[in-house]
C-alpha cells in the first residue's frame, strides 16, 4: 500500500481506491489517534453532494462507533463548514467527505482537529501506520462501550450560514450576484447566506442529484457563470467548488478573477482599514509574478509555501499573518476561520468592493498577471518519487529554463490527491510557453506513464 494521505486527506476511486472498509479504517484509526485521552470521543463528520458519500459516511461511522466515539452526522455541508462546527459543537475530531473540485466518482477523507485544524504530518502518519500494520485498536472495546449516533439539537447549516453572515459589516442588499454552487455542498447554505443579507440572486447548478457535483460548472468551469453575469447584468459572479471550500469569481464584464487577484483586493482592503498585521500576504509557489509584483507595489510582503492550504495555514500561524492562500482560489482568513471557505472568501471580496465603491474589474486590473500555463502529464503514483533524478526530465527543465531567459519560470510539482505530475510555466511569449509545457508533459509521461 503506498501513503494514503496526499496534501488534503484521502483521496481515490470510489468503492475501487476509497473503499468502504478502508473509510472503516480510517474511521477507527481516526478515532483512537484523535482521542486517546477521551473515553467517549465525539466525531462530526459531513460531506459533500457526490453519490458515494452515504457508503463512505456510513462506513466511517462504523470504523468511529467501534471505537467507543460518538458521531454525529451533520450531513450534507462545505469543508469549511466542519472546521466551524468541530468548535461549536465542543467535538473531539470533525471529518468531511468529500473528493473537493473532482469528479463525481471521486471521494476523499480529511480529518480536522478539535480546534478545525487540519491533521499536520505526524498524526496522518500515525492513522496511517495503524492501518498498514492492520492493528487491532477496538477489539477491547464491547458491550456497553460501543459507540451511538447522537441526534444535535440545533440546526447545523443555520449554524453555519450565520457565522457566515456576521463576518463582513458592509451592507449588500441590492446587490445583484450571480452565484455558481457546482452542485455540491454550497447549493443550499450559498443562497441561505447571500439572502440573509439581501442581495439579489441568480444561482446556477445547485440542483446536485449525486453524479452532476463539478460536472462543467463551479470553480474549474466558470464558463456558465460568465454567460450569466454577462446576461443579468449582475455586479459579480462567485463560483465555488465542490465542497465550497474554494472561490472563482467574475467581474462584472463577465471576466475571470482567480485566486491571486481575489487575495491581492482583500489584502489591500486589509491594508486600508489597519487589519493586516505585519504588512504580510501567504501565498504558494503556484502564485503568479504578477502577484507579487503587485503586493510589492503596495508595501505588502509575500510569504511562499509549498502547494496545499494546510501548508499555508502553517506558515501563518508562525508568522501572525492574516490572510493567505491559493492562486486556485482557497483563501484562508485568519481573523474568521482556520481553513479556505469560498463563500467567506466571497463575502470579504464583496466588503472590499462596497469599501472601494469600484467595480470588480478594476480593483482586479491592478494585478497584471504574465502569462501562465498548467498542463498535467499523466504519470503512476509510484514513479512520482523518480522525477528528480530522471537525466532527460532534469536536461528538459534545464533548456526551458534557458529559452526564458530569466523572464519566466518553471515549476514540477507531482500533484499530492492525483497520478499527475503538474507542469507550470510562466513567461512573456503565450504561444512559446504553452508549447514548451507542452513538450515537458509529454516527456514527463513518456517516462513516468
Amino acid at each position: 500500500m503506498g501513503r494514503l494521505f496526499g496534501t488534503d486527506g484521502v483521496r481515490g476511486i470510489a468503492n475501487s481506491e476509497l473503499t468502504a472498509n478502508l473509510a472503516f479504517k480510517l474511521g477507527k484509526a481516526g478515532a483512537y489517534v484523535l482521542s486517546k485521552e477521551d473515553e467517549r470521543p465525539v466525531v462530526l463528520i459531513g460531506k459533500d453532494t457526490r453519490i458515494s458519500g452515504d457508503m463512505l459516511e456510513d462506513a466511517l461511522s462504523s470504523g468511529v462507533l467501534s471505537m467507543g466515539g460518538n458521531v454525529i452526522k451533520v450531513g450534507v455541508l462545505p469543508t469549511p463548514a466542519i472546521a466551524y462546527l468541530v468548535r461549536y459543537f465542543h467535538a473531539d475530531a470533525g471529518v468531511v467527505i468529500s473528493a473537493s473540485h473532482n469528479t463525481f466518482e471521486h471521494n476523499g477523507i480529511k480529518f480536522f482537529n478539535s480546534e478545525g485544524f487540519k491533521l499536520d504530518d505526524d498524526l496522518e502518519e500515525e492513522i496511517e501506520d495503524i492501518i498498514t500494520r492492520d492493528l487491532d485498536v477496538s477489539s477491547h472495546i464491547t458491550g456497553a462501550q460501543l459507540g451511538r449516533m447522537v441526534e444535535q439539537k440545533n440546526d447545523a447549516l443555520a449554524l453555519y450560514a450565520e457565522f457566515l453572515a456576521q463576518t463582513i459589516s458592509v451592507d449588500i442588499r441590492g446587490m445583484e450576484i450571480a452565484v455558481d454552487c457546482a452542485n455540491g455542498a454550497a447549493s443550499l447554505v450559498a443562497e441561505k447566506v447571500f439572502s440573509s443579507l439581501g442581495a439579489k440572486l441568480h444561482i446556477i447548478h445547485n440542483r446536485p442529484d449525486g453524479i452532476n457535483i463539478n460536472h462543467n460548472c463551479g470553480s474549474t468551469h466558470p464558463e456558465d457563470l460568465q454567460e450569466t453575469v454577462r446576461k443579468t447584468g449582475a455586479s459579480v459572479g462567485l463560483a465555488f467548488d465542490g465542497d465550497a471550500d474554494r472561490l472563482i469569481a467574475v467581474d462584472e464584464k463577465g471576466d475571470v478573477v482567480d485566486g491571486d487577484r481575489t487575495m491581492y483586493i482583500c489584502a489591500k482592503m486589509l491594508k486600508e482599514t489597519d487589519a493586516l498585521p505585519f504588512d504580510l500576504v501567504t501565498t504558494t509557489v503556484m502564485s503568479n509574478i504578477g502577484f507579487h509584483k503587485a503586493v510589492e507595489a503596495l508595501g505588502l510582503k509575500a510569504e511562499v509555501t509549498q502547494v496545499g492550504d494546510r501548508y499555508v495555514l502553517e506558515r501563518m500561524i508562525k508568522t501572525g499573518c492574516v490572510i493567505g492562500g491559493e492562486q486556485s482560489g482557497h483563501i484562508i482568513f485568519r481573523n474568521h476561520t482556520t481553513t479556505g471557505d469560498g463563500i467567506l472568501s466571497a463575502l470579504q471580496l464583496l466588503q472590499a468592493m462596497k469599501l472601494a465603491n469600484k467595480p470588480l474589474s478594476e480593483l482586479a486590473a491592478e494585478v497584471v498577471l504574465y502569462p501562465q500555463v498548467l498542463k498535467n502529464a499523466k504519470v503512476r503514483n509510484e514513479n512520482k518519487k523518480r522525477l528528480e533524478k530522471d537525466k532527460d526530465i532534469l536536461e528538459a527543465i534545464r533548456e526551458v529554463e534557458e529559452k526564458l531567459h530569466g523572464e519566466g519560470r518553471v515549476l514540477i510539482r507531482p500533484s499530492g490527491t492525483e497520478p499527475l505530475v503538474r507542469v507550470m510555466i510562466e513567461g512573456k511569449k503565450q504561444d512559446e510557453i504553452t508549447l514548451l509545457a507542452e513538450n515537458l508533459a509529454q516527456l514527463i509521461t513518456r517516462n513516468l506513464g
